[in-house]
């Protein structure tokens, strides 16, 4: 049976969910502050998911993408452990991908862990395309694989 998935925009108010969400998701968690910047910036982009059923409603998993010109990327991207694998990730990466197309974005870029499976597929079956690799990229020594997504 499929679930019930909801995504919408943040806003500034919503940096405590935010910086909370991404504190499941990583290992170095950015803060209240940080999402508030980003979530009151107007070359940002930032989406909060859920899924039916969650914990009293409460948001799921999270997107943030920095827009430069006709180019935008995805800064962080995570859905709460325990809420994966029931397409939230994919809904908050669609529902970018079309507001970003919708203003005038042409392509979007990411990184993503070279050993992260999952992101590997989403961003694979949505079209994307590793462009690049930047080895011992994050802070235990694992590589980025570079994606490139034409909108």
């Amino acid at each position: 049976m499929p679930v019930a998935l909801s995504v919408r925009q943040a806003g500034p108010f919503d940096a405590g969910v935010l910086a909370s969400l991404h504190g499941e998701c990583f290992a170095r968690a950015w803060d209240e502050v940080a999402m508030a910047q980003f979530a009151a910036s107007p070359e940002v982009l930032c989406l909060i998911g859920s899924i039916a059923g969650g914990a009293g409603g409460a948001p799921d998993g999270f997107l943030i993408v920095r827009k430069a010109g006709d180019e935008a990327e995805i800064l962080t991207l995570g859905v709460a452990p325990s809420r994966r694998n029931m397409g939230l990730g994919r809904a908050l990466l669609q529902t970018a991908t079309a507001l970003l197309r919708a203003g005038g974005t042409k392509r979007l870029f990411l990184e993503v862990e070279a050993g992260n499976e999952a992101a590997l597929r989403l961003y694979r079956s949505l079209g994307g395309e590793a462009v690049g690799l930047r080895t011992g990229y994050y802070e235990h020594g694992a590589d980025a694989a570079i994606f490139s997504l034409a909108l």
